[in-house]
């Protein structure tokens, strides 16, 4: 077997034991947290001016659910549905099964994430290369500063800073959900330009506050290959700076690569508060939504749905790192 194939059935032997952990741990915590989402909803309704009969009425209607026997009985009938993809009704969306409704949030975390995270990556390494080979001078030094200034600011405060500026005070910028509700859906110049003008704060966002981590990274991997042996021989032998710099910056990126595939799958619950700011309508929107409606199958699902993120990214990252470094590979005829 080779090393490649024994690692992705390790890694999927041990992904697959995760994922039946987290969802029996979520499933245990979502169901002891205090409230019930049938009486979150009476009072929202009593809120509104309904009166306590009408109300009572309207949430029979809505969710005419209780769960039924123990909460084992619940626990294994939760588990028998995961292994055929369901994972229950939402009932803060009567009817809805919790897959679609987060299938359909996934697709609006993904692109700003995956924007955000690639444009990041692109230029904290291009500008790390650059912040290590002139970190004695005026270039690196602003680069570093640079880069441990974004590093340090919170998602949220950056959301909200680029959101007063490009929205408010410069108005350019709409900072309002992800698209202009008077432009009808479809494949048309006019909904696909909405869709990018709504995107670019929240891809600004998540590319401002991962660049600073992404120049630091790469800084310090590229120092650490300047003082290599290889690097010392290469020069004394005379060999062309370009030839030498592709040998560092080939040899400094990959541990990147890893880190890029983990931050890739974990990104997609760290949404919340870029999310919750921009009113976009994501995972990270959802799930604080599923919180406050004690929405329990929909809580359990998003941090299900993390959990497997997390996991295929971390399979992948590993694999990728196997076929991209020969130093791993050479052990592969070993068995």
């Amino acid at each position: 077997m080779t090393i490649i194939a024994r690692r992705l059935a390790g890694h999927l032997a041990r992904g697959f034991v995760m994922i039946l952990v987290v969802a029996t741990i979520s499933f245990f915590i979502v169901n002891n947290i205090p409230g019930d989402p049938m009486a979150a909803r009476y009072e929202k309704l009593i809120e509104q001016g309904m009166s306590p009969e009408a109300a009572a009425q309207n949430v029979k209607v809505l969710y005419g659910f209780q769960p039924n026997g123990t909460l084992w009985q619940q626990y294994t009938d939760y588990m028998g549905g995961l292994f055929h993809l369901d994972l229950g009704v939402s009932v803060s969306r009567p009817g809805t099964p919790v897959l679609d409704v987060l299938m359909e949030a996934t697709k609006w975390t993904i692109l700003p994430v995956l924007a955000g995270t690639l444009l990041s990556f692109l230029v904290g390494v291009i500008l790390g290369v650059y912040a290590a080979i002139k970190r004695k001078g005026k270039l690196g030094d602003a680069l570093a500063i640079s880069g441990s200034l974004l590093h340090g600011v919170p998602q949220y405060v950056l959301a909200m800073l680029l959101g007063v500026i490009f929205a408010t005070l410069i108005p350019i910028l709409p900072a309002d959900g992800p698209v202009d509700i008077l432009f009808e859906p479809g494949f048309n110049a006019a909904y696909i330009g909405s869709l990018i003008e709504h995107a670019v704060l929240p891809v600004a966002t998540y590319a401002l506050s991962a660049y600073g981590g992404w120049i630091l990274a790469m800084k310090s991997s590229v120092v650490t290959v300047l003082g290599d042996d290889f690097i010392l021989a290469a020069e004394l032998r005379g060999m062309k700076r370009s030839i030498i710099f592709r040998y560092i910056a080939r040899n400094a990126i990959l541990p990147l690569f890893t880190i890029l595939a983990l931050s890739l799958g974990m990104l997609l619950g760290g949404a919340v508060f870029i999310e919750k700011i921009f009113n976009y309508p994501g995972l990270g929107l959802l799930l604080i939504n599923s919180v406050n409606d004690r929405d329990y199958a929909l809580m359990g699902g998003a941090f299900l749905l993390i959990t497997v993120a997390v996991v295929v990214a971390n399979i992948v990252a590993d694999l990728f790192y196997t076929v991209i470094d020969p130093r791993v590979r050479s052990g592969e005829g070993a068995s």
